[in-house]
């Protein structure tokens, strides 16, 4: 017994010597809790501003009672007190306040940092009615990331931190997971070989829409990507954010559907205007539905730890299989299926899916549709991501979902095509509106979901800024702050006038309708495969008079900056956008003339439509991440062996030219990029040009099929060629 009473008080005076030397560590250099905390957010600013991070002092405060993120900035003694509700917050308010004060701007095209010698005085405070700022697409991790390592996932989350985003889709690494449950239910490494798409083509396979396309999937792919999005989450979550990752939708390669003839699997049809491999869709009454999806993030878990949030599409552009006579009993079946199994496996984990199917075929998503298929999820257990405002008003239509928690946004960029638009006052007028909307329902998010990134870098500063801002602050306003911090010094009453008359021109086009014109995809008629039948066209959208006075004044202002000033880059931008739709006037100009039977004009716009692409080729070479060569490089190296690179630069030049299948997909992801305009756009045309020439001077029909046919063949030599 006195042996026992000894222990415990040698333990006991232990346990206060360790005690007294954490709270010395705690005191020695000011350590703190708060230190601990926000290490993370700390580090977002050091990677930006070096050393001069020391000067900041962050911490986080806690309101239980209220979800609201919120800041406040506050500038003492040269030292910058941030306070915040968490860490992606305080990393919004740190470059909230570095942007303010024309120090820093943080951009896909690169960072501008000039910071000033002491910290000017500086006070505000932030918050914002949404609990959630969403980012990123399912069809990014196709049109923009598949070739990104740790290094370019480390800037974009950082990027995310410093525009307040904390609802982040992160689909990398699930086709380990995936793997490994299928060989769990018995499918070869062959079958799986069979089953995978290509890298660039995964997400539309994770969605549903097609298999096998442009495969095999390297195994080195498998290993590599379960790294990367171990980093890519450690990280988000690290930083306070909330990523959406993957669950089972329903969706079962072709094999298993082979090796289970008992189970209720439906072939659906070929997707997009067919030409694909058909999917299978597993019955949400089959006993495997729920055995399937739990097990799917039983795995996920192990290998990257628990998650709040679960995106799983069932019908992303895919009509429902269910009978017409017992529809909507069938449709609330798959979606209390879905939740009921992403509750069982991750109790209290919210189920996400894309509200973009509910505008994408409004004629099948009626309103009795839709709330059947919701009706059996509890409202706070499902978020549905109404992220196609600029086209549809799904929300409105659909009466702010039921009850079910949405979120508010924009897709902007589809298929990483680029032409230069946007529209900031849209955007703040819709804002402003939906807040006032005493129909809104209980809406939690706002955010931006583009299908590919790395363009007009002003769209996604503004739209980041305005859930905290809520579109109180005028665009004027807002517009003079964002270019002393992108170009470095006060604005001249000259560069401003160029961006009012951007304002006017081409950031105030809502959706760019051209890039879909007659059922024919491609940013600008120079960018869609050759047709005759671009006489009928309207005209691109904006006004291209103004745009050519904004660049009129860009290009006498830019002389007065440094060279890799951002005011050169943004005049490159505006230039090869208004010369690609001075060539959509001319191109059908051209075809009139040669149908017209006057070689002559169309002789002289030929060679003026080729100089003016020559021209905007070479003008690009100046934006070198906005280049063919890159993209390829990018894809190339991502393979460790010659094999497997081989495969993904092929990917890589398919996806953005043909795409796949038969329907009308070629072009729909095409880039406005060096390399681009001179070898793929103006050779298809001059071949096309060449031939309607060669029908007038012959006095014989013109075969557009024909010609079109040939056009095609030589796309697909295009994507094999080195």
């Amino acid at each position: 017994m006195k042996r026992e009473n000894l222990k415990s008080k040698k333990y006991n005076s232990l346990k206060m010597a360790v005690s007294v030397m954490l709270l010395f560590l705690c005191s020695f250099k000011g350590y703190s809790k708060n230190e601990e905390n926000t290490k993370d957010a700390l580090a977002v600013i050091e990677r930006l501003i070096g050393n001069r991070a020391s000067e900041f002092e962050l911490s986080i405060v806690e309101n239980k009672e209220n979800k609201s993120d919120w800041f406040e900035i506050e500038t003492k003694n040269n030292h910058v007190k941030i306070k915040g509700s968490n860490n992606t917050a305080i990393c919004y308010a740190a470059y909230n306040f570095l942007r303010d004060i024309g120090a820093v701007l943080v951009s896909w095209e690169g960072n501008r940092v000039d910071l000033p010698k002491s910290w000017p005085e500086y006070s505000r405070k932030g918050t914002t009615p949404f609990q959630y700022r969403e980012y990123l697409n399912a069809c990014t991790f196709g049109y923009t990331t598949p070739w990104w390592d740790w290094k370019r996932w480390e800037q974009e989350i950082d990027w995310m931190a410093m525009h307040g985003i904390n609802l982040p889709t992160a689909m990398e690494g699930q086709e380990a997971v995936w793997q490994e449950l299928w060989k769990e239910y018995g499918l070869t490494s062959t079958q799986l070989e069979a089953h995978f798409a290509g890298p660039a083509f995964l997400p539309w396979q994770r969605m549903g829409n097609i298999n096998s396309l442009e495969g095999p999937l390297p195994q080195e792919w498998f290993s590599k990507k379960e790294e990367l999005q171990k980093k890519i989450l450690e990280r988000m979550r690290a930083l306070d954010m909330h990523p959406v990752v993957p669950a089972f939708s329903g969706y079962v390669p072709k094999a298993f559907a082979e090796k289970h003839p008992e189970a209720k699997i439906t072939e659906l049809k070929s997707w997009s205007g067919g030409g694909f491999a058909s999917t299978f869709l597993l019955d949400s009454k089959d006993p495997l539905f729920k055995k399937i999806g739990k097990r799917f993030i039983e795995i996920y878990t192990k290998m990257y730890g628990k998650s709040n949030f679960y995106l799983a599409d069932s019908f992303n552009e895919i009509e429902p299989p269910v009978s017409e006579h017992n529809k909507y009993e069938e449709l609330s079946n798959y979606g209390s299926a879905i939740y009921e199994t992403i509750n069982e496996a991750a109790p209290g984990a919210v189920w996400v899916m894309q509200g973009w199917l509910f505008g994408d075929n409004k004629e099948f998503w009626t309103k009795e549709a839709t709330s059947a298929f919701l009706s059996k999820v509890p409202n706070d257990r499902l978020m549905i991501q109404d992220y196609a405002n600029d086209r549809y008003k799904v929300w409105e239509n659909q009466e702010a979902f039921y009850g079910k928690q949405w979120t508010y946004g924009y897709v902007h960029n589809y298929g990483g095509s680029n032409p230069v638009y946007g529209d900031l006052n849209f955007y703040k007028n819709e804002l402003t509106s939906l807040l006032k909307n005493p129909n809104r329902g209980n809406v939690v998010g706002y955010g931006a979901m583009p299908e590919g990134l790395n363009n007009n870098s002003i769209v996604y500063e503004y739209i980041y800024d305005l859930p905290w801002s809520q579109g109180e602050q005028p665009v004027n306003d807002w517009l003079t702050k964002y270019l002393n911090a992108r170009y470095g010094q006060t604005t001249s009453k000259s560069v401003f006038q160029a961006w009012e008359l951007l304002l006017e021109s081409v950031y105030n086009i809502k959706y760019w309708e051209t890039r879909w014109w007659n059922d024919r995809a491609g940013a600008y008629l120079l960018f869609k495969r050759p047709t005759a039948t671009i006489t009928e066209f309207k005209g691109n959208p904006g006004d291209k008079k103004k745009l050519k006075e904004a660049l009129d004044i860009l290009t006498k202002e830019a002389k007065k900056f440094d060279k890799k000033n951002f005011i050169n880059y943004d005049l490159i931008d505006a230039s090869r956008h208004y010369y690609s739709l001075c060539i959509d006037e001319d191109l059908m100009e051209c075809v009139k003339a040669y149908q017209q039977k006057d070689i002559a004009k169309g002789d002289q716009l030929f060679k003026k439509i080729e100089k003016q692409a020559l021209d905007i080729d070479k003008m690009m070479s100046r934006q070198p991440l906005n280049s063919l060569d890159q993209w390829v490089k990018s894809a190339s190296d991502y393979g460790d062996s010659p094999e497997v690179s081989k495969l993904y630069v092929k990917n890589a030049k398919t996806l953005i030219t043909l795409w796949g299948g038969e329907g009308h997909l070629n072009d729909y992801a095409s880039r406005s990029w060096n390399g681009m305009y001179k070898g793929f756009y103006w050779p298809r045309w001059k071949m096309f040009l060449e031939a309607l020439k060669k029908s007038a001077v012959d006095n014989t029909p013109f075969d557009e099929t024909k010609e079109r046919e040939l056009i095609k063949n030589w796309e697909i030599k295009w994507t094999e060629n080195k």
